[in-house]
């Protein structure tokens, strides 16, 4: 098998994710020729897949309930850099307007990733970015070079630098498989193992809850432990899934119970009352109905508590949970590259002038913008360290 001699260059990022391009954008603010490497055949797919339902880009709120929200102290000063109040001023320096939502929630005002995307991929061209697409990194040469998989065959890459934003392990289809793992494993970085984060749980339903799939139960609270959360979640064929279940699906993974108030602005006695004026003789379906229960609720009702009492079965509802659905189906992950193998600069210890930045690090966080937030926070900040160690 032949392979060239290799390219120099002065930077290289692999990965066209929001991390990636990010990095990108800082090495290229040096005037460094500064190359793009991403296996798939287009760039940023998981972020277009993310506007597919409303691109949240960060959550307004105050810096420090912020970073509270993640669980991973290298993020601390780095989202202490770059955090809601930055990612606002950044999309809009693309031309791109956002707007808050009630929850905090911000987006663009289209809702939609792909006009911000193209806006960002123009500037970066403009800035000598070179973006190489089906150029997949298969390891290191024997001199630390970076070997590519490409249609043009076997190419390596000789650069000052590098930074990896390769992803997770989770939607590989859209490029995030975690393969890279065994590569920096095998160069003495340890790799934290994989698990879902922000994942729905597996039930297994009785054949009468197949007319409630794809239903919603609104306003409910949900408790893990000391956990409470108020969000929406939907009855699917596989189990719970929504934004309320992925709000405590860590802890959850962790071996906390769910127990499930789907009323919570009334108190138990106040249903009690309510139940003692109906009529002897109604059918439980029909007192749940008259409390005001939507039928996808009464039937969660119906399917786990169907023995208990009516006012424990609406404040205390325990469904029957037999674990995460898989990784691949997670939104993101937990694991990846441990702390203790970076620098505060995110450069690798086991290699230097290599950083890592996006969600290849072990650290996790809820939906609601933290996510991609991270992503671009930790491309920067990898990307700037990076262009020091060029100057």
């Amino acid at each position: 098998m032949s392979m060239d001699a290799g390219e120099q260059i002065d930077a290289l990022v692999i990965g066209a994710g929001p991390a990636g391009l990010m990095a990108a954008e800082e090495l290229a603010k040096t005037g460094a020729r500064v190359v793009v490497c991403e296996a798939k055949p287009s760039p940023a797919r998981k972020l277009l897949m993310a506007g597919k339902s409303g691109l949240n880009i960060t959550k307004d709120q105050p810096r420090d309930a912020f970073i509270a929200a993640y669980d991973s102290p290298l993020l601390a000063p780095i989202l202490a850099n770059f955090a809601a109040r930055e990612m606002v001023m950044w999309t809009r320096a693309l031309g791109v307007e956002v707007f808050t939502g009630t929850s905090g929630r911000v987006f663009p005002r289209d809702m939609k990733a792909s006009p911000l995307l193209r806006a960002w991929l123009a500037r970066l061209g403009a800035a000598g970015v070179d973006l190489r697409r089906r150029w997949r990194w298969t390891g290191f040469d024997g001199m630390g070079s970076y070997i590519f998989d490409t249609p043009q065959g076997l190419r390596v890459l000789r650069p000052k630098v590098g930074v990896l934003a390769l992803g997770g392990a989770s939607w590989q289809r859209l490029g995030s498989d975690g393969a890279w793992a065994a590569i920096l494993a095998d160069k003495g970085v340890q790799i934290a193992p994989w698990q879902p984060a922000n994942m729905g749980f597996s039930v297994d339903w009785s054949a009468h809850m197949a007319r409630h799939f794809g239903q919603a139960i609104k306003g409910a609270a949900l408790r893990v432990g000391g956990h409470i959360e108020r969000g929406e979640f939907v009855i699917s064929q596989r189990g719970l899934e929504g934004g309320g279940i992925y709000a405590v699906s860590r802890a959850l993974r962790m071996g906390g119970a769910l127990e499930i108030d789907l009323m919570p602005d009334v108190t138990r006695a106040e249903i009690t009352a309510k139940l003692a004026t109906m009529k002897r003789g109604e059918t439980r379906v029909n007192r749940l109905r008259k409390l005001g229960l939507a039928p996808q609720a009464v039937a969660l009702v119906q399917e786990f508590a169907r023995e208990r009492d009516i006012e424990t079965a609406i404040k205390h509802l325990s469904p029957r949970l037999t674990g995460p659905r898989p990784l691949d189906e997670a939104i993101s992950v937990a694991g990846g590259i441990r702390a203790e193998s970076l620098t505060a600069d995110l450069e690798l210890r086991a290699i230097s002038n290599l950083f890592a930045c996006g969600e290849m690090l072990d650290w996790e966080a809820p939906t609601g913008g933290y996510l991609l937030t991270a992503a671009w926070a930790t491309g920067q900040w990898a990307g700037r360290a990076a262009a020091r160690r060029l100057g």
